[in-house]
């Protein structure tokens, strides 16, 4: 009888999830939209459906437990959602324990961005490295740190959150409370920011000005431009306190990654001596959006549970 586990992905307009062995092999997945207007009750009973869906037609039998990432601070200990912006209704809630409860399966909670770097770590570009660094580039900006095969957590939980540090102490102000912020610069959000600055047309996307810049639009190249020297900041100061032998890119900014990489791996020799001493690498994922589900599948397996379902759920 082969072992799996079964990873949930909350994203910010789909729910997926996926049984996947201890081999990385994905056997079943479900996916459907999500409506965060509908409220937490309906949130939470259809993350319970999906995770349904996928073991009955797996089967209970070598079910090892369930991983979910969601978006937002958790208190790990507690599996209780601390802060989200993205969540109506989930703030002080113990998602983990009320999930298990309705399935009768172990579960265990973890943030996506988190879950995202774990899942390279395993069957991704981090497999093989035991530590190393995820910045997931997308409407905002998330993180994740790996350590000695595990996510860092920190105390309680909230350790990572790389998309909320400084790069431009005078820059753009964030909903965080500080200015500048790495995802205040080099977000798809920023690039649109920045490219209505610079007149490219109110009504603009991330893709309008990617489309743009390979054209040969000065002002959106200036755009990627400016985004690569706020990661290559970013990149220098982790570079600096972590000294990892690998720091990995994900999301959906990375096809532009011709136009913002040489800027940011100039900003990187320019600021960061560990750089120039002992050459990490610096690349882009290779799970896509299927990292967060990866990794959510492989929390179980690294809990060490063994579930044999016995609930009604």
């Amino acid at each position: 009888m082969y072992e799996y586990a079964i990873g949930v992905d909350l994203g910010g307009t789909n729910l997926r999830a996926a049984a996947i062995d201890s081999d990385g092999q994905m056997i079943d997945r479900v996916s459907a939209g999500v409506q965060y207007s509908a409220g937490r009750d309906v949130i939470i009973a259809e993350i319970v459906t999906a995770i349904r869906a996928v073991r009955d037609t797996v089967g209970a039998n070598g079910l090892r437990g369930v991983g979910i990432g969601i978006p937002g601070y958790i208190q790990l200990e507690t599996g209780v959602v601390m802060g989200t912006a993205n969540l109506p209704g989930f703030e002080g809630f113990p998602v983990r324990d009320e999930i298990q409860r309705l399935l009768g399966t172990p579960i265990v909670l973890e943030n996506d961005a988190n879950a995202a770097a774990l899942g390279e770590k395993w069957i991704g570009a981090g497999r093989g490295v035991n530590e190393l660094v995820l910045l997931t580039l997308g409407t905002g900006i998330g993180g994740g740190i790996i350590v000695g095969g595990r996510v860092l957590h920190g105390y309680l939980g909230m350790a990572g959150e790389l998309g909320h540090m400084t790069v431009f102490p005078d820059g753009n102000p964030c909903g965080c409370g500080n200015c500048g912020c790495l995802e205040k610069h080099a977000s798809a959000t920023a690039l649109v920011g920045m490219a209505r600055m610079l007149h490219l047309g109110d009504g603009v996307t991330a893709e309008d000005i990617y489309k743009l810049a390979m054209g040969g639009n000065t002002r959106a190249l200036q755009c990627f431009k400016s985004m690569g020297r706020a990661l290559g900041i970013a990149l220098a100061n982790l570079i600096n306190i972590f000294n990892f032998p690998l720091y990995l890119l994900s999301g959906g900014v990375l096809p532009a990654w011709d136009l913002f990489a040489p800027i940011m791996f100039d900003e990187v020799k320019s600021r960061s001596f560990t750089y120039s001493r002992t050459n990490p690498r610096i690349e882009r994922g290779i799970l896509g959006k299927e990292a967060g589900l990866f990794g959510a599948a492989y929390l179980p397996f690294q809990h060490g549970y063994s579930f044999q379902d016995t609930a009604a759920g």
